[in-house]
Formats: structure tokens, C-alpha cells, sequence
């Protein structure tokens, strides 16, 4: 499998704060990755600059094949992103919010077209496309948001706590498209606090204070630790933090 992310010693400074020190590590094409850490931790600033919104201060990586110092507007072309805080524009309706995102990947209108079509059908929205978003349920919304996400079939999706505030059940049905998606060969790089989400993902890596101090699979970091849970190995090593704000 290709590595769709390589970091070697990315560094990210405000002044004489240490934001992200020297992270080194690997994403492997459809992998699901979890970048894990209390707050504070800096997994924000790393994902910043990973998807090419921030400029690390030092340090060398690429995603997708682009350079994050010097080509971080063609990252931003093949890669697909979802905030919990922003994915959708709440006063469009449901198949504008697609187009639009579509015109924005650089999609022709009848690819926009015939991909909104399959992708309303998929989800089961048929009904739903002419609903304002913001009057959709909270877990219909994150799930219309992951899939406008990756509507470009981008190499790598970044989903920065996409489930927050979602009940459990839509929360396992959120995991299975992102499985869908990783089989699809989409790199899914995933940031959650919850750490039973943990445990689906391919490999973890866990920041704190700016720094990756643990990463392998989810069953390697419970033996190394000797934890029965992720839960347990995250607050083992949350107890080392100094910091609290990123």
C-alpha cells in the first residue's frame, strides 16, 4: 500500500509556543488513521497544516503527493474535509449544498448531476432533497456532510470530530460509511473523543503536548500499556500533559 501522508519532524511555533513538535509518521492509502489527544494537545494545528490551511514552521510531509510548505492549494483540491463546527450551509437546501460542493471540486454539471442523484438514492434522502438543511436531524446532516466530503472521490477525507453530539446508533452507522469509504480506498484520517471509536480504526496515534507519544494498532497500544480499553490507555497517557489549550 502507498503512504498518502509522510511527516517527518513537522513543526508548528506562535511566537515561543510549540503548538505541533517534530511529529513524524506515515498514512497508508485506505487506512483509517485516528489522530487522537486531549485538548490541547495540538491534533488541530497538525490537522491545519495537513490539509493545507496552515504553514508548519518546519519540518517536511506531503498528503496526497503535494508538499505542505509549498503546494498547500493543491492539497486542498484533493483532499476532502468535515468539521463537526462546519460542513454545510445550513440555508441551502439539500441538493444545492451537493452542487455547490461539487462545483467547488472542480466537477462538471453532469457529473454534479448524475453523482447527486446516486448519492440522495444511497442515503436514502430521495424525499430530502429539497429540505433545508438546517432543519434536518443532526445525524442525517453529519452523514450528508461525510458524503459531500468525499462526493470528488478525494484520496484522503480529514473528519475532525465528526460524530460529536450524535447518538450511538447514527454514530455506528456513521462508522460504516466511512468503512464503506476506506474499502473504496479513501484514506480516512479521524479525529474523536470518543475513545470506543477508537478501536474501528486501522492504526492510532496519540498527541500530547504537541507531540506523538504513542502509535500503532489499537490492540498493540492496549498490550503495550497493559489496558484493557482505549479509554484506558488515553487517560494513562493524558496524565502526562502539562498544557490545556491548543
Amino acid at each position: 500500500m502507498k503512504e498518502v501522508i509522510k511527516v517527518s519532524n513537522l513543526t508548528k511555533k506562535f511566537g515561543n509556543f510549540t503548538a505541533v513538535d517534530h511529529i513524524s509518521f506515515d498514512v497508508r492509502q485506505g487506512e483509517i488513521f485516528g489522530f487522537l489527544g486531549a485538548n490541547g494537545a495540538g491534533k488541530t494545528t497538525a490537522m491545519q497544516m495537513l490539509c493545507g490551511i496552515s504553514k508548519p514552521t518546519s519540518g517536511k510531509g506531503t498528503v496526497a503527493g503535494f508538499d505542505v510548505l509549498k503546494q498547500n492549494e493543491k492539497i486542498k483540491k484533493n483532499i476532502g474535509y468535515m468539521s463537526q463546527k462546519f460542513s454545510l450551509y445550513e440555508d441551502l437546501k439539500v441538493w444545492e449544498n451537493i452542487r455547490l460542493f461539487g462545483g467547488i471540486y472542480g466537477l462538471s454539471d453532469k457529473e454534479i448531476a448524475r453523482k447527486t442523484n446516486d448519492l440522495l438514492h444511497r442515503l436514502n434522502f430521495e424525499s430530502e432533497r429539497n429540505t433545508i438543511v438546517k432543519s434536518l436531524p443532526l445525524g442525517w446532516k453529519q452523514k450528508l456532510a461525510f458524503s459531500v466530503a468525499i462526493f470528488h472521490t478525494p484520496q484522503i477525507v480529514f473528519l475532525d470530530e465528526p460524530t460529536g453530539g450524535v447518538d450511538p446508533a447514527m454514530r455506528r452507522q456513521f462508522w460504516e460509511m466511512i468503512y464503506e469509504a476506506a474499502n473504496e480506498g479513501i484514506t480516512v484520517f479521524v479525529t474523536t473523543h470518543y475513545m470506543d471509536e477508537a478501536e474501528y480504526c486501522d492504526r492510532v496515534s496519540m498527541m500530547v503536548d504537541g507531540r506523538i507519544d504513542a502509535l500503532d494498532t489499537p490492540a498493540e497500544l492496549r498490550r503495550q500499556f497493559n489496558a484493557e480499553t482505549m479509554d484506558e490507555v488515553f487517560r494513562k497517557l493524558a496524565r502526562k500533559a502539562v498544557r490545556t489549550d491548543n
